[in-house]
């Protein structure tokens, strides 16, 4: 697996007069300040629990409006949960004997199989649907652009609030909530920065920090994907399912 430090060289630069402004709001800052801004982490997670229920995103679409590129998830409980692409993979894991590993199911459910009579597990265009979910939850729009011969669908983000939402959240995981054991933190953060991770688009949360946070972050995740999931899996009160699609993930 090519490591996430060697993926971000060459990206695009954080800007330093950006960097220089921040740091200095950060100097004046007064003791109330700091108090307010604890306050307001903690208000921001009440506003997460507040949302209406059309602005909850499922795990796969953070990960899509962070820049997914095609990577699943599998939950544990066959009960439907009322997305029509968690139940249609949940449909295939319930109905499939003998069972499958975690590792065949991420390899069947994203079409990554050489065997032609288990194609039809494949979910498609997950993008797509992703995509139309986040329209009716009101996140994304409906665009029709012309390519030279072709009209092509796009999907430009329309409520830019819940994306910075977003990106703070993973920064957080790994910066103000960072708790140095992943079996304390919250189990959907860290599925999130695995997922996120896997998928290439964990620079675009990061990218806005100033320099010494940013890599504060970078060696933070680079200590979770240093960690071995089978261990992991097997201390007490772990999510044994989630470490095993890390393992899928990472290997």
């Amino acid at each position: 697996m090519t490591s996430l430090m060697q993926r971000s060289s060459g990206l695009v630069q954080r800007r330093t007069e950006a960097s220089r402004s921040a740091a200095a709001a950060e100097k004046e800052k007064s003791p109330g300040e700091d108090e307010d801004e604890s306050r307001r982490g903690e208000e921001e997670e009440d506003d997460d629990k507040g949302d209406a229920k059309e602005t909850r995103l499922t795990l796969m679409e953070e990960v899509l409006l962070l820049g997914l590129k095609d990577r699943e998830v599998i939950y544990k409980s066959d009960a439907p949960t009322g997305d029509m692409l968690l139940d249609e993979a949940l449909k295939h894991v319930k109905e499939t004997q003998p069972p499958e590993t975690v590792q065949s199911w991420i390899e069947l459910l994203s079409g990554e199989t050489w065997n032609p009579l288990k194609l039809h597990y494949q979910l498609r265009n997950v993008r797509e649907r992703l995509a139309k979910n986040l329209v009716e939850k009101g996140v994304l729009t409906t665009e029709k652009q012309n390519f030279l011969l072709f009209d092509m669908t796009t999907h430009p983000l329309t409520n830019n609030n819940i994306k910075q939402r977003l990106v703070r959240k993973v920064q957080e995981a790994v910066l103000e909530k960072w708790v140095n054991d992943p079996q304390r933190m919250d189990k959907r953060a860290l599925a999130l920065l695995f997922l996120a991770h896997s998928s290439d688009v964990l620079e675009n949360a990061f990218s806005p920090l100033l320099d010494d946070q940013y890599d504060l972050a970078m060696k933070r995740v680079r200590m979770l994907l240093d960690l071995e999931p089978e261990a992991e899996a097997a201390k007490s009160g772990a999510n044994e399912l989630l470490w095993a699609v890390v393992a899928a993930f990472t290997k």
